[in-house]
């Protein structure tokens, strides 16, 4: 059975999709670094890639899981060069037992984002 879940935290979808969607895994759409509560973006790849981060985990509390229940992300990046800075940030939330990942540069991302995560959980 697939349930649709919301947080009202997290920025509400820029398109014809949902923030995440559980189905026998919890499959969360990528998220850009806007802040639920203001609309606004965050400036930088560190601080942007931290509200992206914390828009996964507000979606995530909001279907029962957290992040150590993350199995699998993806990281768009504007620029790969911004790798090593968004690695940074990545590392205080995921701090054991490391989710699968991928990471690419991508030629633009919605709204200048210069990144978007999104992520597969599983109990």
């Amino acid at each position: 059975m697939k349930k649709i879940i919301a947080s009202p935290l997290a920025p509400k979808a820029v398109g014809p999709y949902s923030q995440a969607v559980e189905a026998g895994a919890l499959y969360i759409s990528g998220q850009l670094p806007i802040d639920g509560a203001t609309g606004k973006m965050a400036e930088g790849i560190e601080a942007q890639t931290r509200q992206s981060l914390d828009n996964l985990g507000h979606i995530l509390r909001e279907a029962g899981y957290d992040y150590s229940d993350v199995t699998k992300t993806t990281v768009l990046l504007q620029h790969i060069s911004d790798f090593g800075a968004m690695n940074a940030v990545y590392a205080e939330y995921f701090t054991k037992d490391m989710p699968a990942r991928i990471c690419f540069e991508v030629a633009a991302l919605p709204m200048g984002a210069l990144v978007e995560i999104d992520a597969v959980a599983a109990k």
